[in-house]
C-alpha cells in the first residue's frame, strides 16, 4: 500500500529524505500530546497520549530505526510512557535541544541527513534546521510549519507520530505494524 493511499500524497524529495533515516527524534508537548498539560488539585501533572503513536513507535524501532525524544520540560509521565515504548534515548529539560542532539549523532554515529525530527513550535527550530529531514505537525506553529519538509496531515497527539513513522518504513520497503501486544 502506498502511504499517498494511507494519509496524503508527497513528493519524491520527501520520500527519499525519509529513506535515508536511520534515526527519529520526537519532541513531546504538541506532538505526542495534543499540547496541553492538564493539572491537578495537588499539582500533579497528566498528559494523554495516542496509542496509535506508540504502535508506530514500536514498528519503527523493531524496524531496525532508533528513535529518541527531546523536550524542554520534565515529566516522570513522559519517562514511563517512552520506556514503555523501549525508546532508549529520552533527553528532557532541554532547553537547548542542539546539545543533545548533538550527543544523539555522536552516540550512534549519524550524519544529519539520517535524522528526523518532529516538532511544533520554536524550541525545535535549532534541530529541525540541522537535519535531513524536518517533520511539522499539521497544528505547529507557522514558522515550523513552513521550515519543514513536510507537514502531517494529522495533527499532535492525535497519530501525527503514526503517519510519520509509517512514511519512514514505507520509504524503506519495511512492513507497517508492530508485531506485539501493546503500546
Amino acid at each position: 500500500m502506498q502511504f499517498a493511499e494511507l494519509y496524503q500524497p508527497v513528493s519524491d524529495v520527501v520520500f527519499n529524505k525519509a529513506k535515508k533515516i536511520k534515526l527519529l527524534i520526537c519532541d513531546i508537548d504538541g506532538v505526542f500530546s495534543d499540547g496541553r498539560i492538564y493539572l491537578g488539585n495537588h499539582g500533579e501533572e497528566l498528559k494523554a497520549f495516542n496509542t496509535k503513536d506508540g504502535f508506530g513507535i514500536k514498528a519503527l524501532i523493531q524496524s531496525g530505526v532508533e528513535v529518541a525524544v527531546i523536550t524542554g520540560r520534565h515529566s516522570q509521565i513522559v519517562q514511563q510512557r517512552m520506556t514503555s515504548l523501549t525508546v532508549k534515548y529520552i533527553y528532557q529539560g532541554q532547553e537547548d535541544k542542539l546539545i543533545a542532539y548533538a550527543d544523539l549523532k555522536a552516540k550512534l554515529g549519524l550524519a544529519d541527513d539520517e535524522v528526523a525530527y518532529i516538532g511544533d513550535d520554536s524550541p525545535d527550530m535549532p534541530v529541525m534546521e540541522k537535519v535531513g529531514f524536518a517533520v511539522a505537525v499539521n497544528d505547529a506553529h507557522p514558522i515550523i510549519r513552513h521550515l519543514s519538509h513536510y507537514t502531517t496531515l494529522l495533527p499532535g497527539g492525535y497519530g501525527a507520530v503514526r503517519e510519520l513513522t509509517d512514511l519512514i518504513m514505507l520509504s524503506q520497503n519495511k512492513p507497517l505494524g508492530y508485531q506485539g501486544t501493546s503500546a
